[in-house]
Protein backbone atom coordinates (compact mmCIF):
# COMPACT_ATOMS: atom_id res chain seq x y z
CA UNK A 1 0.00 0.00 0.00
CA UNK A 2 1.40 3.46 -1.14
CA UNK A 3 0.71 6.17 1.50
CA UNK A 4 1.10 10.45 -0.45
CA UNK A 5 -0.55 13.53 0.43
CA UNK A 6 0.57 14.48 -3.03
CA UNK A 7 0.47 12.51 -6.69
CA UNK A 8 3.53 14.23 -7.85
CA UNK A 9 6.03 11.59 -8.58
CA UNK A 10 9.60 13.18 -9.12
CA UNK A 11 12.85 11.54 -10.04
CA UNK A 12 15.67 11.37 -7.52
CA UNK A 13 19.59 12.49 -8.01
CA UNK A 14 21.46 10.67 -5.79
CA UNK A 15 24.64 12.93 -5.44
CA UNK A 16 28.52 12.24 -5.66
CA UNK A 17 31.56 13.99 -6.78
CA UNK A 18 32.83 13.05 -10.67
CA UNK A 19 35.22 10.25 -10.30
CA UNK A 20 38.58 10.50 -11.72
CA UNK A 21 38.80 8.29 -14.97
CA UNK A 22 40.76 5.20 -14.95
CA UNK A 23 43.54 4.40 -17.32
CA UNK A 24 41.42 1.98 -19.39
CA UNK A 25 38.65 5.06 -19.70
CA UNK A 26 41.44 7.08 -20.61
CA UNK A 27 42.89 4.97 -23.00
CA UNK A 28 39.60 4.56 -24.76
CA UNK A 29 38.94 8.43 -24.92
CA UNK A 30 42.32 8.66 -26.52
CA UNK A 31 41.63 5.92 -29.04
CA UNK A 32 38.21 7.46 -29.73
CA UNK A 33 40.21 10.83 -30.93
CA UNK A 34 42.57 9.44 -32.29
CA UNK A 35 40.28 7.10 -34.56
CA UNK A 36 38.59 9.66 -35.21
CA UNK A 37 41.52 12.49 -36.71
CA UNK A 38 42.84 9.91 -38.97
CA UNK A 39 38.42 9.23 -40.77
CA UNK A 40 38.06 13.01 -40.06
CA UNK A 41 41.56 13.93 -42.11
CA UNK A 42 42.15 16.57 -39.22
CA UNK A 43 45.93 17.60 -39.28
CA UNK A 44 46.06 18.63 -35.61
CA UNK A 45 43.70 18.09 -32.61
CA UNK A 46 43.70 18.45 -29.04
CA UNK A 47 41.03 17.61 -26.51
CA UNK A 48 40.34 17.93 -22.46
CA UNK A 49 38.45 16.56 -19.89
CA UNK A 50 37.74 18.54 -16.85
CA UNK A 51 36.32 16.95 -13.67
CA UNK A 52 35.75 18.62 -10.24
CA UNK A 53 38.07 21.55 -10.95
CA UNK A 54 41.01 20.18 -12.61
CA UNK A 55 42.18 19.03 -15.40
CA UNK A 56 42.28 15.51 -15.17
CA UNK A 57 43.00 14.62 -18.95
CA UNK A 58 44.49 16.08 -21.81
CA UNK A 59 46.52 15.67 -25.41
CA UNK A 60 47.57 17.07 -28.40
CA UNK A 61 47.48 14.58 -31.52
CA UNK A 62 48.69 15.22 -35.57
CA UNK A 63 50.93 18.20 -36.71
CA UNK A 64 50.45 21.63 -35.86
CA UNK A 65 51.38 21.87 -39.78
CA UNK A 66 52.72 20.41 -42.86
CA UNK A 67 55.94 22.49 -43.71
CA UNK A 68 57.77 22.28 -40.46
CA UNK A 69 55.68 19.09 -38.96
CA UNK A 70 55.61 20.37 -35.55
CA UNK A 71 53.17 17.76 -33.35
CA UNK A 72 49.83 20.00 -31.69
CA UNK A 73 50.63 19.98 -27.61
CA UNK A 74 48.59 21.15 -25.18
CA UNK A 75 49.65 24.61 -25.96
CA UNK A 76 48.94 24.58 -29.31
CA UNK A 77 47.06 27.99 -30.25
CA UNK A 78 43.89 26.55 -32.51
CA UNK A 79 40.84 29.41 -33.59
CA UNK A 80 37.62 28.00 -31.87
CA UNK A 81 34.93 29.41 -33.84
CA UNK A 82 31.58 29.94 -32.61
CA UNK A 83 32.53 28.62 -29.65
CA UNK A 84 33.64 32.48 -29.04
CA UNK A 85 30.40 32.64 -28.59
CA UNK A 86 30.25 32.01 -24.83
CA UNK A 87 32.56 34.73 -24.02
CA UNK A 88 30.52 37.20 -25.90
CA UNK A 89 27.26 36.45 -23.97
CA UNK A 90 28.97 35.99 -20.77
CA UNK A 91 30.16 39.64 -21.45
CA UNK A 92 26.68 40.98 -21.92
CA UNK A 93 25.56 39.40 -19.02
CA UNK A 94 28.26 40.84 -16.73
CA UNK A 95 28.08 44.61 -18.22
CA UNK A 96 24.04 43.42 -17.36
CA UNK A 97 25.38 43.09 -13.28
CA UNK A 98 27.26 46.44 -13.75
CA UNK A 99 23.80 48.10 -14.30
CA UNK A 100 25.46 49.16 -17.69
CA UNK A 101 22.81 47.14 -20.02
CA UNK A 102 19.07 45.91 -20.10
CA UNK A 103 18.52 42.44 -21.39
CA UNK A 104 14.88 43.42 -23.09
CA UNK A 105 15.61 46.82 -23.71
CA UNK A 106 15.95 47.46 -27.72
CA UNK A 107 18.88 46.45 -29.44
CA UNK A 108 19.24 50.28 -30.56
CA UNK A 109 19.47 51.67 -27.20
CA UNK A 110 23.06 50.36 -27.50
CA UNK A 111 23.56 50.65 -30.99
CA UNK A 112 22.08 53.50 -32.52
CA UNK A 113 22.35 52.48 -36.07
CA UNK A 114 19.45 50.41 -35.68
CA UNK A 115 16.74 52.77 -34.88
CA UNK A 116 16.28 53.53 -39.05
CA UNK A 117 15.77 49.75 -39.45
CA UNK A 118 12.57 48.59 -41.57
CA UNK A 119 10.91 45.48 -39.11
CA UNK A 120 9.23 43.08 -42.09
CA UNK A 121 6.04 43.92 -40.37
CA UNK A 122 4.17 46.58 -39.11
CA UNK A 123 3.62 45.13 -35.95
CA UNK A 124 7.04 43.59 -35.16
CA UNK A 125 8.43 44.17 -32.04
CA UNK A 126 11.92 46.18 -31.68
CA UNK A 127 14.99 43.35 -31.54
CA UNK A 128 15.99 43.03 -27.82
CA UNK A 129 19.48 42.24 -26.24
CA UNK A 130 17.72 39.09 -25.54
CA UNK A 131 16.93 38.30 -29.18
CA UNK A 132 20.27 38.76 -30.03
CA UNK A 133 21.62 36.32 -27.28
CA UNK A 134 19.37 33.34 -27.98
CA UNK A 135 19.41 33.70 -31.66
CA UNK A 136 15.48 34.96 -31.81
CA UNK A 137 16.18 38.59 -33.87
CA UNK A 138 14.27 37.36 -36.61
CA UNK A 139 17.78 37.27 -38.85
CA UNK A 140 17.92 34.50 -41.40
CA UNK A 141 20.61 31.31 -40.41
CA UNK A 142 24.01 32.65 -41.54
CA UNK A 143 26.72 30.27 -41.30
CA UNK A 144 28.32 30.48 -44.91
CA UNK A 145 28.19 33.91 -45.08
CA UNK A 146 28.82 34.99 -41.49
CA UNK A 147 32.12 32.86 -41.00
CA UNK A 148 33.97 34.79 -43.99
CA UNK A 149 32.99 38.25 -42.37
CA UNK A 150 35.37 37.94 -39.88
CA UNK A 151 37.41 40.25 -41.31
CA UNK A 152 35.19 43.07 -41.54
CA UNK A 153 36.17 46.40 -40.23
CA UNK A 154 34.24 48.67 -37.60
CA UNK A 155 33.74 50.99 -39.96
CA UNK A 156 32.45 48.47 -42.44
CA UNK A 157 30.38 46.88 -40.12
CA UNK A 158 29.05 50.90 -39.28
CA UNK A 159 28.26 51.35 -42.75
CA UNK A 160 25.91 47.48 -43.31
CA UNK A 161 23.69 48.38 -39.84
CA UNK A 162 22.82 51.86 -41.62
CA UNK A 163 21.92 50.50 -44.50
CA UNK A 164 19.58 47.96 -42.74
CA UNK A 165 19.39 44.35 -43.51
CA UNK A 166 17.02 41.44 -44.61
CA UNK A 167 14.92 39.89 -42.21
CA UNK A 168 13.72 36.04 -42.62
CA UNK A 169 10.75 36.87 -39.85
CA UNK A 170 9.53 39.17 -37.20
CA UNK A 171 11.92 39.23 -34.14
CA UNK A 172 11.29 36.77 -31.53
CA UNK A 173 8.86 34.06 -33.53
CA UNK A 174 11.64 31.23 -33.80
CA UNK A 175 15.44 30.67 -33.24
CA UNK A 176 17.37 31.05 -36.23
CA UNK A 177 21.10 30.99 -35.67
CA UNK A 178 22.71 34.47 -36.38
CA UNK A 179 26.06 35.38 -36.64
CA UNK A 180 25.26 39.02 -37.41
CA UNK A 181 23.35 38.80 -34.16
CA UNK A 182 26.78 38.06 -31.99
CA UNK A 183 28.50 40.58 -34.07
CA UNK A 184 25.84 43.18 -32.63
CA UNK A 185 26.52 42.12 -29.34
CA UNK A 186 29.89 43.02 -30.25
CA UNK A 187 29.00 46.12 -31.20
CA UNK A 188 27.35 46.63 -28.19
CA UNK A 189 30.08 45.79 -25.58
CA UNK A 190 32.23 47.91 -27.29
CA UNK A 191 29.58 50.99 -27.10
CA UNK A 192 28.45 49.90 -23.44
CA UNK A 193 31.95 49.66 -21.61
CA UNK A 194 33.97 52.29 -23.42
CA UNK A 195 36.50 50.00 -25.40
CA UNK A 196 36.85 47.23 -27.81
CA UNK A 197 34.73 44.22 -27.47
CA UNK A 198 38.41 42.13 -27.58
CA UNK A 199 39.42 44.30 -24.73
CA UNK A 200 36.72 43.91 -22.39
CA UNK A 201 36.53 40.20 -22.54
CA UNK A 202 39.81 40.29 -22.37
CA UNK A 203 40.92 42.30 -19.44
CA UNK A 204 37.15 41.26 -17.34
CA UNK A 205 37.54 37.64 -18.02
CA UNK A 206 40.15 36.05 -19.68
CA UNK A 207 42.78 37.64 -18.17
CA UNK A 208 41.79 37.32 -14.50
CA UNK A 209 41.26 33.47 -15.27
CA UNK A 210 44.71 33.34 -15.75
CA UNK A 211 44.22 32.82 -19.70
CA UNK A 212 47.52 34.12 -21.35
CA UNK A 213 47.26 32.59 -24.49
CA UNK A 214 43.85 33.26 -25.23
CA UNK A 215 42.93 36.31 -27.64
CA UNK A 216 41.16 37.61 -30.85
CA UNK A 217 44.82 38.10 -33.03
CA UNK A 218 46.39 35.79 -34.47
CA UNK A 219 48.77 37.50 -35.73
CA UNK A 220 50.24 38.50 -32.11
CA UNK A 221 50.25 35.07 -31.33
CA UNK A 222 52.99 33.37 -31.14
CA UNK A 223 54.20 31.56 -34.86
CA UNK A 224 55.70 28.45 -33.73
CA UNK A 225 52.81 27.72 -31.31
CA UNK A 226 49.83 28.27 -33.89
CA UNK A 227 48.14 25.10 -35.43
CA UNK A 228 47.37 26.18 -39.33
CA UNK A 229 44.15 25.64 -40.54
CA UNK A 230 44.23 23.19 -43.28
CA UNK A 231 40.79 22.22 -45.81
CA UNK A 232 40.92 18.32 -46.92
CA UNK A 233 40.45 18.92 -50.65
CA UNK A 234 41.22 16.34 -53.64
CA UNK A 235 42.84 13.89 -50.93
CA UNK A 236 45.19 16.65 -49.58
CA UNK A 237 45.44 19.20 -47.02
CA UNK A 238 45.16 22.68 -48.39
CA UNK A 239 46.02 25.65 -46.30
CA UNK A 240 43.29 28.36 -45.85
CA UNK A 241 44.08 31.71 -45.59
CA UNK A 242 44.60 33.50 -42.23
CA UNK A 243 41.91 35.90 -41.06
CA UNK A 244 42.61 38.85 -39.40
CA UNK A 245 40.67 40.15 -36.35
CA UNK A 246 37.44 41.50 -37.00
CA UNK A 247 34.46 43.13 -35.74
CA UNK A 248 32.85 39.84 -36.19
CA UNK A 249 35.27 38.09 -34.26
CA UNK A 250 32.59 38.51 -31.11
CA UNK A 251 30.97 35.79 -33.31
CA UNK A 252 33.97 33.31 -33.53
CA UNK A 253 37.44 34.83 -33.52
CA UNK A 254 39.07 33.00 -30.48
CA UNK A 255 42.14 31.86 -30.80
CA UNK A 256 42.95 29.54 -27.72
CA UNK A 257 44.78 26.50 -26.36
CA UNK A 258 43.57 23.39 -24.59
CA UNK A 259 45.91 23.95 -21.22
CA UNK A 260 44.09 27.74 -21.39
CA UNK A 261 40.57 26.49 -22.23
CA UNK A 262 40.44 24.40 -19.37
CA UNK A 263 40.63 27.20 -17.10
CA UNK A 264 37.45 28.70 -18.86
CA UNK A 265 35.59 25.44 -18.76
CA UNK A 266 36.49 25.20 -14.92
CA UNK A 267 35.39 28.60 -13.90
CA UNK A 268 32.01 27.97 -15.85
CA UNK A 269 31.97 24.49 -14.13
CA UNK A 270 32.05 26.01 -10.68
CA UNK A 271 29.03 28.09 -10.81
CA UNK A 272 27.01 24.77 -9.89
CA UNK A 273 25.60 24.27 -7.66
CA UNK A 274 24.07 27.21 -6.06
CA UNK A 275 25.82 27.60 -2.74
CA UNK A 276 27.47 29.94 0.34
CA UNK A 277 31.14 30.89 0.33
CA UNK A 278 33.12 33.09 -1.50
CA UNK A 279 32.38 34.05 -5.19
CA UNK A 280 35.06 35.51 -6.29
CA UNK A 281 35.08 34.83 -10.07
CA UNK A 282 35.31 37.17 -12.53
CA UNK A 283 31.30 37.17 -13.12
CA UNK A 284 28.86 35.81 -10.43
CA UNK A 285 28.46 32.35 -10.10
CA UNK A 286 24.77 32.84 -9.89
CA UNK A 287 24.79 35.10 -13.46
CA UNK A 288 27.65 32.19 -14.98
CA UNK A 289 24.31 29.92 -14.40
CA UNK A 290 22.22 32.05 -16.88
CA UNK A 291 23.96 30.85 -20.02
CA UNK A 292 21.27 27.86 -19.31
CA UNK A 293 18.31 30.04 -19.86
CA UNK A 294 16.96 29.27 -22.97
CA UNK A 295 14.75 30.78 -25.25
CA UNK A 296 11.84 28.76 -25.14
CA UNK A 297 11.63 27.49 -28.49
CA UNK A 298 12.50 23.78 -27.35
CA UNK A 299 13.00 21.31 -30.45
CA UNK A 300 13.75 17.84 -30.41
CA UNK A 301 15.64 14.91 -32.34
CA UNK A 302 16.95 11.52 -32.24
CA UNK A 303 20.39 11.38 -31.40
CA UNK A 304 22.44 10.20 -33.94
CA UNK A 305 22.83 6.31 -33.95
CA UNK A 306 26.57 6.14 -34.67
CA UNK A 307 27.23 8.06 -31.47
CA UNK A 308 26.52 5.08 -28.93
CA UNK A 309 24.73 4.57 -25.73
CA UNK A 310 20.85 4.27 -26.08
CA UNK A 311 18.79 5.24 -28.71
CA UNK A 312 16.99 8.27 -27.76
CA UNK A 313 15.06 11.39 -28.42
CA UNK A 314 16.65 14.77 -27.04
CA UNK A 315 15.01 18.06 -26.72
CA UNK A 316 17.29 21.10 -26.82
CA UNK A 317 17.35 24.93 -26.84
CA UNK A 318 19.87 27.55 -27.38
CA UNK A 319 20.00 29.53 -24.37
CA UNK A 320 22.86 32.37 -23.99
CA UNK A 321 25.93 31.18 -25.93
CA UNK A 322 25.03 27.60 -25.45
CA UNK A 323 22.92 24.64 -26.63
CA UNK A 324 21.10 23.09 -23.77
CA UNK A 325 19.90 19.34 -23.95
CA UNK A 326 18.55 16.69 -21.61
CA UNK A 327 20.21 13.56 -22.84
CA UNK A 328 18.81 10.15 -21.89
CA UNK A 329 22.38 8.71 -20.70
CA UNK A 330 24.59 12.01 -19.76
CA UNK A 331 21.50 14.12 -18.15
CA UNK A 332 21.71 18.01 -18.52
CA UNK A 333 24.16 18.84 -21.44
CA UNK A 334 25.94 22.28 -22.08
CA UNK A 335 27.42 22.43 -25.33
CA UNK A 336 28.48 24.08 -28.31
CA UNK A 337 30.35 23.99 -31.45
CA UNK A 338 32.34 26.08 -33.73
CA UNK A 339 33.25 25.51 -37.14
CA UNK A 340 35.50 27.80 -39.51
CA UNK A 341 37.27 28.02 -42.35
CA UNK A 342 40.72 25.77 -41.09
CA UNK A 343 39.09 24.98 -37.84
CA UNK A 344 36.83 22.96 -35.93
CA UNK A 345 35.70 22.79 -32.06
CA UNK A 346 33.10 21.35 -29.62
CA UNK A 347 32.78 21.95 -25.79
CA UNK A 348 30.56 19.76 -23.80
CA UNK A 349 29.76 20.88 -20.02
CA UNK A 350 27.78 18.48 -17.51
CA UNK A 351 27.04 21.02 -14.63
CA UNK A 352 25.45 18.67 -12.21
CA UNK A 353 28.16 16.18 -12.50
CA UNK A 354 31.06 19.04 -12.90
CA UNK A 355 32.94 17.40 -16.20
CA UNK A 356 33.60 18.92 -19.19
CA UNK A 357 34.60 17.60 -22.22
CA UNK A 358 36.19 19.61 -24.98
CA UNK A 359 37.90 19.36 -28.43
CA UNK A 360 40.01 21.19 -31.31
CA UNK A 361 40.92 20.93 -34.73
CA UNK A 362 42.39 22.77 -37.54
CA UNK A 363 40.58 21.16 -40.31
CA UNK A 364 37.76 23.42 -42.29
CA UNK A 365 34.64 23.00 -40.20
CA UNK A 366 36.06 19.33 -38.26
CA UNK A 367 34.17 20.06 -35.31
CA UNK A 368 34.84 17.17 -33.07
CA UNK A 369 31.53 16.35 -31.88
CA UNK A 370 30.82 12.78 -32.46
CA UNK A 371 34.13 11.76 -30.40
CA UNK A 372 33.41 14.49 -27.75
CA UNK A 373 29.97 12.60 -27.19
CA UNK A 374 31.36 9.12 -27.40
CA UNK A 375 34.23 10.50 -24.98
CA UNK A 376 31.88 11.54 -22.55
CA UNK A 377 29.43 8.17 -23.01
CA UNK A 378 32.35 5.84 -22.17
CA UNK A 379 33.38 7.90 -18.94
CA UNK A 380 29.28 7.61 -17.87
CA UNK A 381 30.16 3.85 -18.71
CA UNK A 382 33.38 3.70 -16.38
CA UNK A 383 31.04 5.04 -13.60
CA UNK A 384 32.72 8.84 -13.91
CA UNK A 385 30.16 10.89 -14.20
CA UNK A 386 27.77 10.98 -11.19
CA UNK A 387 25.48 13.91 -10.10
CA UNK A 388 27.38 16.42 -7.38
CA UNK A 389 26.30 15.96 -4.08
CA UNK A 390 23.11 17.90 -2.66
CA UNK A 391 23.84 19.28 0.51
CA UNK A 392 20.93 17.95 3.17
CA UNK A 393 19.44 21.61 4.99
CA UNK A 394 18.33 21.46 8.08
CA UNK A 395 14.73 22.21 7.16
CA UNK A 396 14.68 19.09 5.12
CA UNK A 397 16.61 17.25 8.48
CA UNK A 398 13.72 18.55 10.31
CA UNK A 399 11.13 17.43 8.00
CA UNK A 400 12.71 13.69 8.07
CA UNK A 401 12.68 13.69 11.81
CA UNK A 402 8.86 14.42 11.93
CA UNK A 403 8.17 11.41 8.80
CA UNK A 404 10.23 9.24 11.31
CA UNK A 405 8.07 10.50 14.53
CA UNK A 406 4.73 9.88 12.24
CA UNK A 407 6.18 6.38 11.59
CA UNK A 408 6.67 5.55 15.12
CA UNK A 409 3.70 7.14 16.23
CA UNK A 410 1.18 5.61 13.52
CA UNK A 411 -0.29 9.00 13.89
CA UNK A 412 0.14 11.72 11.05
CA UNK A 413 -0.47 14.46 13.80
CA UNK A 414 2.61 13.29 15.42
CA UNK A 415 4.37 16.26 12.77
CA UNK A 416 3.35 19.59 11.70
CA UNK A 417 1.15 19.49 9.27
CA UNK A 418 0.29 21.65 6.24
CA UNK A 419 -2.95 22.56 6.10
CA UNK A 420 -3.51 19.96 2.77
CA UNK A 421 -2.76 17.16 4.15
CA UNK A 422 -5.85 16.01 6.29
CA UNK A 423 -8.13 17.20 3.44
CA UNK A 424 -6.18 14.86 1.10
CA UNK A 425 -6.78 11.74 3.65
CA UNK A 426 -8.21 12.22 7.14
CA UNK A 427 -6.15 11.34 10.09
CA UNK A 428 -8.58 8.43 11.03
CA UNK A 429 -7.73 7.17 7.05
CA UNK A 430 -3.82 7.93 7.71
CA UNK A 431 -3.66 6.04 10.75
CA UNK A 432 -5.18 3.02 8.98
CA UNK A 433 -2.88 3.61 6.44
CA UNK A 434 0.07 3.23 8.41
CA UNK A 435 -0.70 0.08 10.37
CA UNK A 436 -1.28 -2.05 7.03
CA UNK A 437 2.11 -1.11 6.10
CA UNK A 438 3.75 -2.08 9.18
CA UNK A 439 1.76 -4.96 9.57
CA UNK A 440 3.34 -6.07 5.82
CA UNK A 441 6.70 -5.32 6.37
CA UNK A 442 7.36 -5.53 10.39
CA UNK A 443 9.88 -3.35 12.51
CA UNK A 444 12.14 -1.03 10.30
CA UNK A 445 15.13 0.34 11.07
CA UNK A 446 14.83 4.64 10.27
CA UNK A 447 18.45 5.42 10.54
CA UNK A 448 19.55 5.58 7.15
CA UNK A 449 20.23 9.11 5.78
CA UNK A 450 17.75 11.28 3.41
CA UNK A 451 18.39 11.63 -0.06
CA UNK A 452 17.99 15.08 -1.00
CA UNK A 453 16.36 16.00 -3.98
CA UNK A 454 16.05 19.80 -2.88
CA UNK A 455 16.47 21.79 0.06
CA UNK A 456 12.47 20.80 0.88
CA UNK A 457 12.72 16.89 -0.13
CA UNK A 458 13.79 13.95 -0.15
CA UNK A 459 13.58 10.41 -0.32
CA UNK A 460 14.47 7.31 1.82
CA UNK A 461 14.42 3.59 1.89
CA UNK A 462 14.69 2.17 5.40
CA UNK A 463 15.42 -1.85 5.97
CA UNK A 464 12.85 -3.87 7.84
CA UNK A 465 11.65 -7.26 9.40
CA UNK A 466 9.94 -8.70 6.06
CA UNK A 467 10.34 -5.77 3.41
CA UNK A 468 11.57 -2.39 2.68
CA UNK A 469 9.82 1.14 2.79
CA UNK A 470 10.34 3.61 0.30
CA UNK A 471 9.27 6.95 1.39
CA UNK A 472 9.73 10.49 0.51
CA UNK A 473 8.66 14.03 2.21
CA UNK A 474 8.48 17.27 1.26
CA UNK A 475 7.76 19.99 3.10
CA UNK A 476 5.39 22.98 2.17
CA UNK A 477 6.57 26.55 0.84
CA UNK A 478 5.66 28.13 4.10
CA UNK A 479 8.63 29.67 6.57
CA UNK A 480 7.90 27.11 9.53
CA UNK A 481 8.60 23.75 9.01
CA UNK A 482 5.55 21.68 7.76
CA UNK A 483 4.82 18.51 5.52
CA UNK A 484 2.75 18.51 2.72
CA UNK A 485 3.83 15.56 1.36
CA UNK A 486 4.58 12.06 2.91
CA UNK A 487 4.64 8.35 1.67
CA UNK A 488 5.52 5.49 2.94
CA UNK A 489 5.91 2.96 0.25
CA UNK A 490 6.45 -1.10 0.78
CA UNK A 491 8.66 -2.65 -0.98
CA UNK A 492 10.12 -6.28 -1.33
CA UNK A 493 13.19 -7.25 0.52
Amino acid sequence: MKLRAAMLALLLSTGAHAATPDKATLAEVDKIFADWRLASHAPGVAYGIVADGKLVHVKGLGIQDTERQRPVTTDSLFRIASMSKAFTALAILKLRDEGKLSLDAPAENYVPELKSWRYPTTDSPKISVRNLITHTAGFVEDNPWGDRQQVMSEAEFTALLKEGVAFSRAPGLAMEYSNLGYALLGRIITNVSGMPYQRYIGDTMMKPLGMKSTGYDIFASPADRRAIGYRWQDNGWVREPDMKDGTFGAMGGVETSADDFAKWVRFLLDAWPARDGADNGPVKRSTVREIVTGDNFVSGSMRAANIGGNACRQASTYAMGWTVSDDCDLGRVVRHTGGYPGYGSVVLLLPDKGVGVFAFSSRTYGGASLPAMRAALALNKAGALTDRDTPVSSGLTAAYDAAKAVWKAGDINAAPLGNNMLLDLDAARWKKAIADVKAQVGTCKTDAPIRPISAMEGRFTWTCDTGRISGRVQRSPKQAMEIQALEFTPAAP
